[in-house]
Parts: structure tokens; C-alpha cells; sequence
């Protein structure tokens, strides 16, 4: 099946965190309430004054995936938090939308992970990685030949170890289907631009009065920080 057009999906947009078996850091799936606060169903009983009938009437809505391999026990994240999964692998819808942020460093995906990651990739529009949710994309063997960035410290480690990848010093990478970020808040950076690039104006005044970062994609803004 093709992946379907986000600006008219004619449907509720099927959107999912991927939850691997390690501990996914809480402040790189933030992003993922980006899709609430744009919903038909958040924004309509804003008052007119505040979101216009017209952005109520175009706005999209979705649908909410917590994903994990056999979606029967709460997935960790970090500060202590649990999810309690909505699917497994094996039962979650085709998503249109998937987001992976880090999970632990030592955490090495298992071929089971991998493969729904590329089953993932295969169906979806866009698949999102925050920080070091990159890396189980790449052992998924889905960078190879793209353009990508990773958090900065590692990046030197990375074009060693992953030659075959072009690796950028961005806040954020799109390249065909694959977004990927810097580390931690570049998530934030980078789900802003994704929403502004899928649904342009209808979204952009929602984003701006949202206060979503639009930094500089090169790092010009930030002295060199990380």
C-alpha cells in the first residue's frame, strides 16, 4: 500500500512511537505532542479569536500509537515514567507517521526490532528520529547512502563506524522518508520544520503561536554550543 498524502489523507493520520526493549529518553519522544496540539479534535472548541474556523477546518487529526514489541508490558522511559503500549508489533496499524528517540546507549536492537523498523519504513511517510533514535535506523541498514545527523559528540565516531552514511553537522537531516536530529531539544527544531514542510501555512500560524523553535539548521545561533 502506498504511503498516503499527509496534506489529504482522507482519514485520521496514523501516528506511533516506537518503543524498543531498552529505556527511551522521555525528552526525545516530546516531540510526539506536536500531533495533539495541531489535532482537529484539540483545536476545536478553541475560541475563533484565538485558532480561526478556516485553520479549524483544515487542520488534520490523527490517531495514537504506543508501540512496542509485544505491546503486553509498560515500556520504560527515563525519569522513572512508564508507558502502557496501545499496540505491538505485530497488531499496530501501518503508521503513517513513526517516531523513534534514544534508548539506552548499550542497547543493541534485537533482528525482531530491526525488521519492524524497516517494515515501519517501507509503509510510512515519514519516519522521525530524535537524538540517538538514529541508531537503531541505522542498524536497520536504512542510512546507508543517505545524508544524516546525529547528536554532535558522536558524530566523529559515527563517520567511522558508518562510512557509507553522509554525515552532516545540522540540528536536523531530512533525506527521502528519514528525519534525523542532534541531540535532545534539535527534536523540537526538527518536528516544527517537519510540520511547516507537510502542511505549510495551514499549520504555520499554529506553530508560531506555539512559540515551536525555529533555530538555525547550521548551528549559526548557538556559539558553537551543543
Amino acid at each position: 500500500m502506498a504511503p498516503i498524502d499527509l496534506r489529504n489523507p482522507g482519514r485520521p493520520i496514523r501516528v506511533g512511537v516506537i518503543l524498543l526493549n531498552s529505556t527511551t529518553e522521555l525528552i526525545d519522544i516530546a516531540p510526539f505532542g506536536f500531533f495533539s496540539s495541531i489535532s482537529r479534535s484539540f483545536l476545536k472548541d478553541f475560541p475563533s479569536s484565538v485558532c480561526p474556523d478556516e485553520i479549524k477546518a483544515q487542520v488534520p487529526e490523527f490517531t495514537y500509537h504506543w508501540v512496542t514489541e509485544t505491546g503486553d508490558t509498560p515500556a520504560k522511559l527515563t525519569a522513572g515514567m512508564n508507558v502502557v503500549p496501545t499496540d505491538s508489533f505485530a497488531s499496530c496499524p501501518d503508521l503513517d507517521i513513526a517516531l523513534l528517540g534514544a534508548g539506552h546507549i548499550s542497547h543493541e536492537p534485537s533482528e525482531a526490532e530491526s525488521a519492524y523498523i524497516r517494515k515501519v519504513h517501507e509503509s510510512c511517510t515519514a519516519l522521525l528520529t530524535v537524538c540517538g533514535g538514529f541508531v537503531p535506523v541505522l542498524c536497520a541498514g536504512l542510512l546507508e547512502g543517505k545524508t544524516a545527523t546525529a547528536p554532535r559528540l558522536f558524530l566523529p565516531m559515527f563517520k567511522e563506524k558508518a562510512p557509507g552514511v553522509n554525515w552532516v553537522d545540522k540540528r536536523y537531516v531530512n533525506d527521502g522518508k528519514i528525519w534525523t536530529t542532534g541531540v535532545l531539544l534539535n527534536g523540537m527544531d526538527m518536528i516544527a520544520a517537519f510540520g511547516r514542510s507537510v502542511w505549510g501555512e495551514t499549520v504555520d500560524k499554529l506553530i508560531t503561536d506555539g512559540s515551536w523553535p525555529e533555530r538555525d539548521v547550521e548551528y549559526r545561533d548557538d556559539d558553537g554550543k551543543l
